[in-house]
């Protein structure tokens, strides 16, 4: 069991002002592995008053940038030094897969850190200009005091996308972890305390939505970024307008997967296996869930597809050899088996799965699930279901396969499968949509831009333009020097 008793505000573990506390389930045994304090929003103030006196009040924002990488450094190394029990936690909090957790979610979180860490180094974060008349300085100043507010699906990997460049930024931040998910978070304060956070830089508390609804409305936040859903971003992106919050969303998808007409039908079955059936257990924003194939090779790759998802290591997420978890709870798997009772009603041919599989009598699992002959108007196909379920729809050319990519409110990814990788990559550059991926999957490196267009979210993350959204620029002008023309 684990178990926490307090909150991590101002550099010290701090008991909550209120009495409720969450629990934490296992998705795969439905038991209760742990809880910690269900923060309030006084809680929330609290941390927001620590970060902005550590901000307004505190050596961080003005260290170097050489001194805010080290530390940097020192919070991924206690995080590697955690690797096996994140991994552990992770996987027991979320039911995704362990060699998922360790290989997706443990590695590029402590990677995100470490990229940043060395682009504080190489950023300039002040420059000359000759201007007009007399030159000016450009300077990169710390955004805040930033509210980071990440998901279940993500719950490390979220996290350090958002720290590492508010970190090498000069902010200080408070940490809201999902409900599902407060157990990592939880480590990931341990290890920012060891390396030696400055007290009030990183707070972290676990709380549902009226704590944080708090957090994104509190007057001393200067910054939002949040990851979830696209109602609730939209809902975020009002209350930071009242007051002119900056602001950075990561936000739902739908994407769209290419395939034309010369794409290998095995190795393109595989690929969509794995970066929509088995991705995440098809939890991630990521997904590509609209399959779009040529008319006369329909059939051949949904049985190829099918295949593919019969054969899936299904079961315990403790399992090195499992590669598909149950969903993280049990009212998210009635939601994924609403959106296929719905595209049944619809009228789309379930090719595979559907259903609860046998064998398994405790916890949220789903079998991985194939519609075929489906249309872009049904609403199993349009709505972004977050789970293991794909519909593969008949096209009958490439500009109606462009078309149909591109028909969806969303914009966050796509892929593009061909044996002429050039062409593939044509394609893809007509599709509306943060990252395209040419005859393969997600790829996750810090150094790429992530986000999306439409309402898919607005800003980045990764890169330097993830460190970008941190950063305020601040010109200061300097008079000529009299007698100067």
């Amino acid at each position: 069991m684990h178990v926490r008793d307090e909150l991590y505000i101002g550099g010290a573990w701090t008991a909550s002002t209120g009495t409720g506390r969450i629990e934490v389930e296992n998705p795969a045994t439905e038991e209760v592995i742990g809880y910690v304090p269900d923060g309030t929003p006084e809680d929330m103030g609290r941390a927001v008053g620590a970060a902005r006196a550590a901000f307004d009040r505190g050596p961080w924002p003005g260290t170097s940038p050489a001194e805010r990488a080290g530390a940097i450094d020192a919070f991924a190394a206690a995080l590697t030094a955690r690797a096996g029990e994140l991994t552990e936690v992770i996987t027991a909090e979320t039911g995704l897969p362990i060699t998922v957790v360790g290989l997706a979610h443990v590695r590029p979180a402590i990677a995100t850190l470490a990229y940043y860490a060395e682009l504080a180094r190489t950023t300039e974060f002040e420059e000359e200009r000759p201007g007009a008349r007399s030159p000016f300085r450009v300077r990169r100043l710390p955004a805040g005091v930033v509210a980071a507010i990440v998901p279940w699906n993500i719950p490390l990997l979220g996290a350090c996308a958002k720290l590492g460049p508010a970190l090498a930024a000069g902010c200080t931040a408070v940490l809201k972890p999902s409900p599902e998910t407060p157990l990592s978070a939880c480590l990931l304060a341990d290890a920012a305390h060891e390396a030696g956070l400055p007290a009030g830089v990183l707070n972290v508390v676990p709380a549902g939505r009226e704590a944080g609804a708090a957090l994104v409305a509190h007057p001393g936040v200067d910054k939002v970024t949040f990851t979830g859903s696209t109602a609730a971003g939209k809902r975020i992106a009002a209350v930071c307008a009242e007051r002119m919050t900056r602001y950075s969303l990561e936000l739902g998808g739908n994407a769209a997967c290419i395939l034309l007409e010369d794409a290998p039908v095995e190795r393109a079955a595989a690929g969509v296996a794995g970066m929509s059936l088995m991705n995440n257990n098809g939890e991630a924003c990521i997904v590509q869930g609209r399959i779009l194939v040529p008319r006369a090779r329909h059939d051949e790759f949904t049985e190829a597809l099918c295949a593919v998802a019969r054969e899936i290591p299904l079961g315990d997420p403790a399992d090195p050899r499992t590669l598909l978890g149950p969903m993280v709870s049990r009212a998210h798997l009635e939601r994924v088996l609403g959106h296929i009772g719905t595209g049944t009603a619809e009228g789309a041919r379930l090719a595979c799965g559907g259903k609860r599989p046998e064998g398994l009598d405790r916890g949220w699992y789903v079998e991985p699930t194939v519609f075929a002959g489906a249309d872009n108007g049904m609403r199993v196909v349009r709505e972004e279901i977050f789970g293991p379920v794909v519909t593969v729809i008949p096209y009958d050319s490439e500009e109606e396969a462009v078309a149909i990519a591109n028909d969806t409110e969303y914009g966050l990814s796509g892929s593009v499968w061909s044996r002429d990788p050039l062409r593939a990559a044509e394609v893809g550059a007509r599709i509306r949509a943060g990252s395209i991926y040419v005859n393969g999957a997600l790829r996750l490196d810090a150094a790429a831009p992530f986000g999306g267009f439409k309402e898919s979210g607005i800003g980045r993350e990764g890169g330097p333009e993830g460190l970008a959204e941190y950063l305020e620029p601040q010109v200061v002008f300097v008079p000529a020097p009299r007698g100067a023309k």
